[in-house]
């Protein structure tokens, strides 16, 4: 039986110590239950490494030899392997075979317990059904989701026993499926639900389904109670979380999570004012978590293994055997591109497609929009999975930045629908959502100090917006949006038909065609077609070409305001993944694209010769720089785009584009009187002196002009517009 005092020890180190190694008689370690946990492995499937070679994702054939290393510790019977969900879908076998594969390596890693992620649904629920009560050869569990009569669809628990200890095992899946999945696949022909999450009454229909299946697991004999759940924490619904569900509840004594990608060990306080332990092991198979009950003292240990990188032979065979029946397919070139296309911030390295623009989605969405012959397009964020390298583009590649197997849809409908529609992709923006718009035929500007007034329902559909919208400007084929007006607008199923992220504004609208295409069609037809097989320049710039405009900053009262306003109209620059960002660090590559930017583009005919350059969003920027005199790079053959420019740097730039352009300053002594004018290097006096007399770039309030300090983006683009004025009128914004 449970002890009465039993302690919970947390082990937060990110591997295990020397306690993993085999002792010479597995009864050394009897009476210990060790309960094995992944969660959110998306097809994950191989070991993975990092450029360095260390090991930055087990797979499966690692889980399977730890699970065997564990069974000869502390014996077979008394070692159990579970799954929080999101297993089977995000690469292209899960999508190529609709999960089958996946359970397939699952039964062979040995799980004997698993519950539906969201995604779990993603190839519809007749075939998740199919999956779990014909295929599986361990049990899926889930508490909350029911016919809406109350009919369990799974088991809502399962008891195993282990010597005299039982453990009952709950299992509990995120409500947020209804959208994360796609909605129509828990709805009847008539667009009505007939499956229910527990979704209701602020949390609490969920806390009264875990409840009800945790007594009813204690009351058949569980000793203990552990909760598998995939409803996660960061970036989860709130009420939904698993943290709430544990204040929200008793009886519970581990809580094993997943849906937020989370690597985290910790206790939270439960309705009782009890320690219960919460863990998630990351994604991909970054980590294998393990907890070690001891029945003789009622202690809980627990701790994330990450070190352990030997493989079982036969698993690695199994899943070998599965990678060559799809590796001609999944390596056929479709298509080439010149440039990154990323789903990731330039600057900060952190996603950004789900609160941003970035060239991979507008070069997604402009897919939709040309294949279908649309006035508008949208892509969710989420939808946008993987990065695609400079190079060639295989299949894989394809599948990898869309694995959902969604269809394009075009349908008419309004000017508010649409504007509703960028409300709701808007409503967390800056932070992230996976209904975030990328989007093709029209511009639009997000002004998050508005907080939004979205409203949802239970299922986290709209709708209505009930106050101001922070969604402004919006501009279609550059004339303003008309709210009475009938556009065509496409996307793919999930949006347009299923109300996939809470997007049901559409699900009534004329549809005039309906699933011609698969989503990896549709891109790679795209490029093939209508860019003759390559991505090009027009994609260069990582953060996009300023469909999307982010306001994280009152509108007025900066001392950069103006001078953000102008350069941003002009073209000369645009935002990064996270807006403006006035205080962002200006690096080489960001000062020669924006005189690249004023000098109208013009056409490059050679590459440029630095050997850094190639794929780059400004590489075009730089040719242009070398030919015109403007930049040699470091003399080593390298641009060195991606680092920081001082202010000095920064003056001579701005000096020597003067000169290109026949623009002359008269220079005195005045600069003389800066506090740090011995500071500045001789080779950037006559810049300093050009942009100085210029009125480019002044001193600061003590007249200090900080030469050696990195440059600003609001300061370069309060230069810009100050070095307009130096132009004749008919040349400055031009």
């Amino acid at each position: 039986m449970k002890q009465p005092n039993k302690a919970l020890s947390l082990l937060l180190a990110a591997a295990m110590t020397v306690g993993l190694s085999v002792p010479a008689l597995a009864a050394e370690e009897d009476g210990k239950i060790v309960i094995l946990h992944t969660n959110d492995v998306h097809c994950g499937i191989d070991q993975a490494a990092d450029d360095s070679g260390a090991v930055t994702n087990l797979g499966y054939a690692t889980v399977a030899a730890y699970k065997d290393k564990m069974e000869q510790t502390y014996g077979a019977e008394n070692v159990t392997l579970v799954d929080a969900g999101d297993a089977i879908q995000g690469g292209p076998i899960g999508t190529l075979s609709k999960g089958s594969y996946i359970v397939d390596i699952m039964n062979q890693v040995g799980y004997d317990l698993a519950i539906p992620g969201n995604h779990e649904f993603d190839y519809g629920m007749d075939n998740f059904l199919t999956l779990a009560k014909e295929q599986a050869q361990y049990t899926y569990l889930c508490a909350n989701l029911t016919d809406l009569e109350g009919n369990p669809v799974l088991d809502a628990y399962k008891l195993v026993e282990y010597g005299d200890v039982t453990v009952g095992y709950v299992g509990i899946d995120t409500p947020e499926s209804f959208t994360k999945s796609t909605p129509t696949y828990f709805q009847d022909a008539e667009g009505n639900y007939i499956y229910s999450f527990a979704q209701g009454n602020e949390g609490k229909d969920l806390y009264d389904a875990v409840q009800n299946a945790v007594d009813a697991a204690a009351k058949a004999g569980a000793d203990y109670v552990v909760a598998i759940g995939h409803l996660g924490n960061e970036g989860s619904t709130d009420v939904w979380t698993s943290k709430s569900v544990i204040a929200n509840t008793t009886g519970i004594d581990v809580f094993i999570d997943g849906h937020s990608h989370e690597s985290y060990e910790e206790t939270v306080k439960n309705a009782d004012g009890e320690d219960v332990y919460l863990a998630q092991t990351g994604t991909k198979l970054a980590s294998i978590g393990q907890v070690v009950i001891d029945t003789a003292t009622g202690d809980i240990t627990c701790s994330l293994v990450s070190d352990f990188t030997e493989a079982d032979a036969e698993t690695a065979d199994f899943i070998a055997k599965i990678n060559d029946e799809f590796a001609d397919v999944l390596q056929k070139v479709v298509a080439k591109t010149d440039v990154a296309l990323t789903t990731l911030d330039p600057v900060t390295g952190e996603r950004a497609v789900r609160s941003a623009e970035t060239n991979l989605g507008d070069l997604c969405a402009d897919a939709y929009r040309a294949m279908l012959g649309a006035d508008i397009a949208f892509v969710n964020g989420g939808g946008i999975r993987a990065d695609i390298a400079a190079g060639d583009i295989t299949y894989e590649a394809i599948i990898n930045v869309h694995p959902f197997g969604n269809e394009a849809c075009l349908v008419e409908t309004t000017g508010q629908d649409i504007l509703d529609a960028l409300e709701m992709g808007a409503r967390l923006c800056p932070e992230e959502n996976g209904g975030f718009l990328q989007v093709s035929g029209l511009t639009y500007t997000i002004d998050t100090t508005i907080p939004s007034s979205v409203v949802l329902n239970d299922e986290s559909e709209f709708v209505k917006v009930d106050g101001a919208y922070r969604v402004k400007d919006v501009m279609v084929g550059g004339e303003p949006l008309d709210l009475n007006k009938t556009y065509t607008l496409a996307s793919h199923n999930y949006m347009l038909k299923s109300g996939g992220d809470g997007f049901v504004m559409f699900k009534d609208d004329t549809l005039l065609q309906d699933s011609v295409m698969i989503d990896n069609a549709v891109l790679i037809n795209y490029i093939v077609d209508k860019l003759d097989g390559v991505v090009g320049e027009a994609y260069a710039n990582p953060t996009g070409d300023g469909r999307i405009t982010v306001v994280t900053e009152a509108a007025s009262g900066n001392w950069y305001d103006e001078a953000v306003a102008y350069v941003t109209e002009a073209g000369y620059m645009q935002g990064t993944g996270s807006g403006f960002e006035p205080a962002g660090i200006v690096t080489r590559g960001t000062v020669y694209q924006t005189l690249y930017n004023m000098s109208g583009k013009p056409a490059v005919t050679e590459a440029a010769s630095f050997i850094d350059v190639a794929g780059k969003w400004y590489a075009d920027a730089a040719a242009w720089a070398e030919d015109t005199g403007l930049s040699n790079g470091n003399g080593a053959g390298l641009f060195n785009g991606d680092a920081a420019m001082t202010r000095a740097e920064l003056a001579t730039a701005l000096a020597r584009y003067a000169a290109l352009n026949g623009i002359t300053v008269e220079t005195g002594e005045g600069m003389t009187a800066a506090p740090d004018y011995g500071q500045i290097p001789a080779w950037a006096l006559d810049g300093m002196s050009v942009c100085y007399y210029g009125k480019v770039m002044t001193g600061d309030n003590t007249g200090a002009l900080r030469p050696n300090a990195t440059a600003q983006r609001a300061e370069l683009a309060k230069m810009l517009m100050a070095f307009d004025a130096l132009r004749p009128a008919e040349d400055a914004a031009a």
